[in-house]
């Protein structure tokens, strides 16, 4: 766990723009020394320059969170600018969606490989790191909203975001003996370029160009819903204060708070169906199941 931000550095995916730049202007004003890792490597540069402007110390790195390698020669520049990483943001993240069917096997490969396997690269690569140098960290995952509920059309998004939260409560446990807390940032609608994420897509997945970012009928309508949402500043600073409250799930917009209640709601009656089933029944002796919830009480 991180409770001292002066002085300390954070490593923050998709640093350059929208949450991720929010994050880095809230952890730099409390003090912490910020590394952009972007795959765009000129708007990196452009956001060092901003975060300078605002007396903010910060060093560009270009990153690729789909690429292992890549992110592991990140991290190492990042240690060779400021020595240590005590909070990692793995927050870079592309949009897909569509009607079963209509979405295409390279686009399937792009979203799984930024949004779900950019974080366990991020966490796999960063732990042992933190871990090291004994100081204790933070890891924040940033899923959304998408992550609790699975709106129609957008069913790749919400994959790799249910993903990015289940993967978040489990090592939110396995962490917590090393000193390292881990948070999963679940907003809603905030003033980002998420709808136009096909600007970064590499070769290997189709290149550059429009990308049907699902849920919405148009990409007009889903670029209204994203740019009428909240400011990423004010993201940047919930998560900072969840991170020094030791919080598991950040969320960001508690009018969405019905559409979780209704999924759970669902969830309930369906245990309260299989608690009257005749089939089940038949079972006279359950095993124990020892399962641990995410607060870590049995």
């Amino acid at each position: 766990m991180i409770t001292e931000f002066r002085g300390k550095t954070a490593f923050i995916t998709g640093g350059a723009s929208g949450i991720g730049l929010g994050m880095a202007r809230a952890f730099g004003r409390a003090g912490m020394n910020i590394v952009v890792a972007d795959i765009d490597r000129q708007a990196a540069a452009a956001a060092v320059e901003q975060l300078a402007s605002q007396q903010i110390k910060a060093a560009p790195v270009l990153c690729d969170v789909s690429e292992r390698e890549a992110l592991r020669a990140a991290a190492q520049e990042a240690i060779a600018a400021f020595g240590k990483v005590h909070v990692v943001c793995n927050n870079a993240g592309v949009a897909v969606g569509g009607q079963i069917g209509s979405v295409g096997e390279r686009d399937w490969d792009w979203i799984v490989d930024v949004n779900l396997k950019g974080v366990v690269h991020g966490t796999e690569i960063f732990v042992p790191l933190i871990a090291g140098h004994g100081e204790g960290g933070h890891i924040i995952n940033t899923a959304s909203m998408a992550g609790m509920i699975s709106p129609p059309g957008l069913e790749p998004y919400s994959a790799t975001k249910f993903a990015v939260v289940a993967m978040s409560e489990g090592w939110f446990l396995q962490l917590n003996p090393l000193n390292i807390g881990v948070s999963v940032l679940c907003p809603g609608f905030v003033r980002t370029r998420i709808h136009e994420s096909g600007r970064g897509r590499q070769d290997r997945y189709g290149g550059q160009g429009d990308i049907d970012p699902g849920v919405a009928a148009t990409r007009d309508a889903a670029a209204q819903a994203v740019l009428t949402g909240i400011a990423p500043d004010v993201v940047g600073e919930r998560v900072l204060e969840a991170v020094k409250a030791g919080e598991l799930y950040i969320f960001t917009h508690p009018n969405m708070r019905p559409f979780v209640e209704q999924r759970f709601q669902t969830i309930l009656a369906a245990f309260d169906r299989a608690n009257e089933s005749a089939a089940l029944k038949q079972v006279k002796d359950w095993a124990p199941a020892p399962m641990l919830n995410p607060q870590g009480s049995t």
